[in-house]
C-alpha cells in the first residue's frame, strides 16, 4: 500500500487544525509551519472542505477550522477524502470481485488488507495525533513493525 503525498499532507494539516484549540487557522500558517507548498495545502484543503471535514471564513479574522470534533474525525475519514477508498482494487467492488483458479483466493487477501487498513485508520483520530497518544493497538502494531525491521535490517 502507497500512502501518498496528498493524504500525509492532509492529515498534517488536519493535526495542525486540531492543535489550533478551535480558532482559524490561515493556509499560509498551516503551510509553513508544515513545510508544504501553499498552492499545494489548498487544493487539499479544498477537497476537505468538499467532504465537509473543515470549513472556512473569509476575512482577516478567517481560516480553516474543523468542522466538527478532532475526536470525531478520523485518518480514514482524512484518506477517503483526498484519495478515495481504503485499498483500492482496479476501481472494483471487493465483494464482486473473482478470479479463476488458481488466483480464486486473491480477493480474500485484498479484503483482509482493506479490513487492516480499517482497524487502523478507522481508529486513530485527528485528535489522537494532535494530543500524541494513539490507541494500544496501533503502538503495539508500530512496536512490532520497528522490532520486525530492526531484525531484518540490523539497524
Amino acid at each position: 500500500m502507497r500512502i501518498s503525498e496528498r493524504v500525509d499532507n492532509a492529515v498534517r494539516a488536519m493535526t495542525e487544525l486540531a492543535a489550533g484549540d478551535g480558532e482559524p487557522m490561515k493556509a499560509e500558517s498551516i503551510a509553513t509551519r508544515q513545510d508544504i507548498s501553499l498552492k499545494y495545502l489548498l487544493d487539499i484543503m479544498r477537497d476537505l472542505k468538499r467532504a465537509e471535514l473543515v470549513r472556512s471564513k473569509r476575512g482577516p479574522d478567517g481560516g480553516f477550522t474543523l468542522s466538527r470534533a478532532a475526536t470525531a474525525i478520523s485518518v480514514a475519514d482524512v484518506f477517503r477524502a483526498v484519495d478515495g477508498p481504503l485499498a483500492d482494487v482496479h476501481d472494483e467492488s471487493l465483494r464482486g470481485l473473482s478470479y479463476p483458479a488458481p488466483a480464486e483466493h486473491l480477493p480474500e487477501v485484498w479484503m483482509a488488507i482493506r479490513g487492516s487498513l480499517r482497524r487502523v485508520l478507522e481508529t486513530v483520530s485527528i485528535a489522537d495525533l494532535a494530543g500524541g497518544v494513539l490507541p494500544e493497538d496501533v503502538t503495539r502494531l508500530a512496536d512490532e513493525y520497528r522490532r520486525q525491521t530492526e531484525a531484518r535490517y540490523g539497524d
